[in-house]
């Protein structure tokens, strides 16, 4: 499990296909204490660390991920939030995050708002996903409140320290985005419309 607090930014250095999987190779500041098997969060994507030399470190993507989030356009020179998993003496900063992504999503536009940033964000409605109101998602990874929350569409306020500790520096109009919608929310709305919706 993650909480959406994005602990470093790695660069991609390198990616390898084989098969239909891929693997990406990035350098991070926390690959010294990573260990093989270990899970961390890509973007908001959950992946297990295959290999490890203390300064880059590997996961593997399967054909089902790439299909179902950005990482089929990820480029070497990238920069990807990441997180590993929470720690059980760890505090709950963020909101509960299973690092399995909904959907992409797409930046509408971005105002700088004095300071701070606007980040709209549209969806398609049509997978079933909603936003609330002053709710929780995760954006690539990152725990954010909505608002102007509307069908397959919703809106975010960026603070400077999570615009230049996140890879929301780098985001442009246009650009996919990982969205894992808030969990709860998410059985609530799948009682709501019955197993077979």
């Amino acid at each position: 499990m993650f909480t959406g607090i994005i602990e470093a930014l790695g660069e991609i250095k390198n990616i390898e296909k084989e098969g239909t999987n891929v693997h990406f190779t990035l350098a991070a500041s926390l690959a010294p204490e990573l260990k093989i098997d270990q899970s961390v969060a890509h973007n908001g994507v959950c992946l297990t660390v295959v290999k490890t030399d203390g300064v880059n470190y590997t996961v593997t993507a399967i054909d089902e991920t790439l299909q179902k989030t950005n990482l089929g356009d990820w480029s070497i020179g990238q920069k990807v939030n990441l997180e590993r998993c929470m720690a059980a003496d760890g505090r709950f900063d963020g909101h509960i995050v299973q690092g399995h992504v909904d959907q992409v999503g797409e930046v509408e536009n971005i105002s700088e708002k004095d300071g701070s940033w606007v980040f709209d964000f549209g969806f398609d409605p049509g997978k079933g996903n909603v936003t609330v109101e002053k709710g929780s998602i995760t954006i690539n990874g990152t725990s954010l409140t909505c608002f102007n929350s509307k069908n397959g569409k919703f809106s975010v306020a960026i603070i400077p320290y999570t615009y230049e500790h996140t890879n929301f520096h780098q985001l442009k109009i246009g650009d996919k985005v990982n969205l894992e919608f808030d969990v709860i929310g998410k059985y609530i709305q799948r009682i709501i419309r019955g197993y077979d919706n």
